[in-house]
């Protein structure tokens, strides 16, 4: 990472989004980057995740050392991601001396040198391994610094991964908690109590905070109408979603997005 090499490569200064994961590990430095919404103040030694679909923009930086990854999700097991979503919403802090940091240095030093050498037949295949273990490192050490342990794979756990996956692929179309509940096979309450006591939110209010926080993210990155993203994701009745999203956020929609372009 290098200023330099953020406008040249890729602009990180404008807001946009993306299908892939992004991970910033930074060994050097200081940057503030805002993420759906808020504002991360990052010093080095730390790492950043982004997820696919987040509003991102580097807002700052000074003398960034270190490496920006962009991962396509096929790449990266189903069980790494789900931990990585759920437990990896602020930077994670790192400790030079420590064994984790040195690995991660090393796969990353590894990595960039296969990367820019292109004389292995397996070249594409090493390079996943080593993304592999590099991913199975970072998602071990958000498992050991969950102080509440809520990313031990347990019954309960399980099933709001599950629920949370579905969400991310039915939120525009499925409101109604039985929808998923009948999905995982399971009833309405179990649902309920489950994600009540991993989340600390009902099933109902997952569905709506998912939808708006969508909601917010087409507000100021398009230039759709309030009517048009209503029904994009699936509101029938534009006036109730300026009323949810009110309930949610405390703007109105366009107060929202004069606020984000102000």
């Amino acid at each position: 990472m290098s200023t330099e090499r953020h406008v040249a490569e890729h602009d990180l200064s404008k807001p946009h989004r993306d299908d892939h994961y992004l991970i910033m590990v930074a060994i050097g430095g200081d940057f503030i980057i805002d993420i759906d919404f808020e504002k991360n103040v990052v010093t080095a030694p730390a790492i950043l995740l982004i997820n696919p679909g987040q509003i991102h923009h580097i807002i700052s930086t000074n003398k960034p050392e270190g490496w920006a990854m962009s991962i396509d999700p096929a790449l990266i097991d189903l069980e790494f991601q789900s931990i990585l979503e759920k437990g990896f919403n602020r930077p994670l802090i790192l400790e030079p001396a420590s064994a984790f940091y040195n690995h991660t240095v090393v796969l990353l030093e590894q990595m960039e040198k296969m990367q820019a050498a292109i004389t292995n037949p397996f070249q594409m295949h090493i390079s996943h391994s080593m993304l592999n273990a590099l991913v199975g490192l970072i998602a071990g050490e958000v498992m050991a610094a969950d102080p509440a342990g809520k990313t031990k794979a347990n019954r309960a756990t399980l099933i709001e991964q599950a629920f949370t996956e579905l969400l991310k692929k039915h939120y525009k179309d499925w409101k109604q908690p039985a929808k998923y509940a009948a999905a995982l096979n399971i009833s309405v309450a179990h649902l309920y109590d489950t994600v009540k006591s991993i989340t600390g939110d009902s099933v109902s209010a997952q569905i709506q905070q998912y939808g708006m926080l969508e909601a917010k993210r087409l507000l100021c990155f398009t230039k759709y109408t309030v009517r048009e993203i209503a029904y994009q994701l699936g509101y029938e009745e534009p006036v109730y979603f300026g009323k949810l999203f009110k309930k949610i956020t405390g703007f109105t929609p366009l107060q929202f997005r004069q606020k984000y372009h102000d």
